[in-house]
């Protein structure tokens, strides 16, 4: 064999090798990995963007279907530990007392979804032959699953024995189509009339809340009373810090988890992005079972409740959480922020705003368009936009987010800013152009309120 003829015999037989050891890896998977056929089966038929196409109905179905009914088992807690299903229930089916009528579960905000409503209740409803005050109609919406963000548990007997919590309870409404408090839903707008704080008073038993606090049930009570409509408080189990140094109370409006696609963090003071929040909330504000680690929370000056709790690395034995996370995410990232009504606000001097938005006033420098927050990391120290450092305190980077500001008619109901600080969108430019020296007259701090309301 000639020089030139061993060499190329070489190489055949190396390509040779190389196509068979590849052949090998790339038809034997690593142990454990689970991949989708149906999703194979489409690659391999060069359609997988039919395969993608599938995978987005799949999750889109899915997500909406966690946001509004899931309750990652947190009925072990509200239910079955506090006990809050006994403040619905009359005496006579194993409740306290007269039980939660209706009307008075509409009044501390509690939303009903006419849509979910049995036909037969809704025509007596009409009739006024069953009242909104007989809280057999409470326990009659619960079992239809009409109440937005309460799951009701129920035995064969048909007798509700446990109460669960859904993403829908605090982010999400209804248009009042059927009346006031029951119409079609509304996911991913703030409940801003839901006093959360009120209905958690109602528990009989919230004894597992006050060991963790080490405070009294009746100085829990005290506290969770005193957060008021739209307000709660996420930090308040890990930092044990019920009120402000001014005396008021240290809870947050609810955010909305509309419009989000775009966005990197979800809440007021960063702590992490939207499936951050969504594990950090499911697994220590509705006290569902799964897994949540977070060792920023495993600092016992600033988080001491964190010791008792060990929230920095939760560990649930039974995870009813963290395999739906992915879809949950998909799904809130499909809520668009809602158009404003029409004539709510005056079309040329909002025009005239936008100009100052992007110009003058500055505003565009944090708020980008069109996601009107900043792309990349937005967050910002107290000292930076004028304000104290109270709330951003509380969180592991000590910062405030740049909040979006698309849909802010939806939530304008309890003011703006996290804690509501300022009551209308006047007082936050009078504040911004105090802030920065703006110089802006009057005509021109009116015609940005316009452009706000008009996103």
């Amino acid at each position: 064999m000639t020089g030139r003829n061993h060499f190329k015999g070489i190489l055949i037989a190396a390509l040779l090798g190389a196509w068979l050891l590849l052949g090998v890896a790339c038809s034997t998977r690593p142990k454990g990995v689970v991949t989708n056929p149906a999703v194979n089966a489409q690659a391999a038929r060069g359609d997988f963007n039919g395969a993608v196409n599938q995978n987005a109905e799949r999750m889109m179905r899915e997500g909406k279907e966690i946001f509004r009914y899931d309750s990652f088992g947190s009925e072990a807690f509200w239910g079955d530990q506090l006990q809050l299903h006994k403040a619905i229930l009359r005496e006579k089916k194993g409740g306290l007392g007269k039980g939660l009528s209706a009307r008075a579960a509409l009044q501390v905000g509690l939303k009903v979804d006419s849509r979910k409503v049995p036909k037969l209740l809704v025509e007596v409803l009409k009739e006024g032959s069953t009242s909104l005050d007989d809280p057999d109609t409470t326990l009659e919406l619960l079992r239809a699953g009409a109440v937005v963000g309460l799951k009701g548990v129920f035995d064969k007997k048909d007798n509700m024995v446990s109460l669960g919590v859904t993403c829908a309870l605090c982010h999400s409404t209804v248009d009042d189509s059927f009346m006031k408090g029951i119409g079609k839903r509304l996911d991913g707008w703030p409940n801003r009339d839901l006093d959360v704080g009120a209905i958690m008073a109602l528990a009989p038993n919230l004894k597992p809340v006050a060991d963790l606090l080490q405070l009294s049930e009746s100085d829990v009570r005290t506290v969770v009373k005193g957060w008021g409509p739209g307000k709660y408080d996420a930090e308040l189990i890990q930092d044990r810090k019920g009120t402000r140094p001014d005396g008021k109370t240290a809870a947050t409006l609810i955010p909305a988890a509309f419009g989000l696609a775009g966005q990197n963090l979800h809440t007021y003071s960063g702590w992490g992005s939207v499936p951050y929040w969504n594990a950090y909330v499911a697994n220590t504000q509705m006290h569902g079972q799964g897994t949540f680690v977070d060792r920023r929370l495993a600092d016992e000056k600033k988080f001491p409740v964190v010791v008792r709790s060990h929230y920095d690395n939760k560990r649930d034995e039974k995870d009813l959480i963290t395999s739906k996370l992915a879809a949950l995410h998909f799904y809130q990232l499909a809520i668009p922020a809602p158009e404003p009504p029409k004539n709510s606000y005056d079309a040329a001097a909002a025009k005239r705003g936008g100009s100052l938005f992007v110009g003058a006033a500055k505003c565009a420098t944090c708020h980008v368009p069109p996601l009107f927050s900043e792309p990349g990391w937005p967050m910002h120290s107290g000292k930076e936009i004028g304000i104290d450092d109270f709330q951003s305190g509380r969180s592991p980077d000590g910062m405030y987010r740049t909040t979006p500001l698309r849909g802010l008619f939806a939530r304008a109901k309890g003011g703006f800013y996290h804690d509501g600080r300022f009551a209308t969108l006047t007082d936050v430019v009078n504040h911004y152009d105090r802030h920065f020296n703006l110089g802006l007259t009057e005509q021109q701090r009116g015609d940005l309120v316009e452009y706000l309301k008009s996103l």
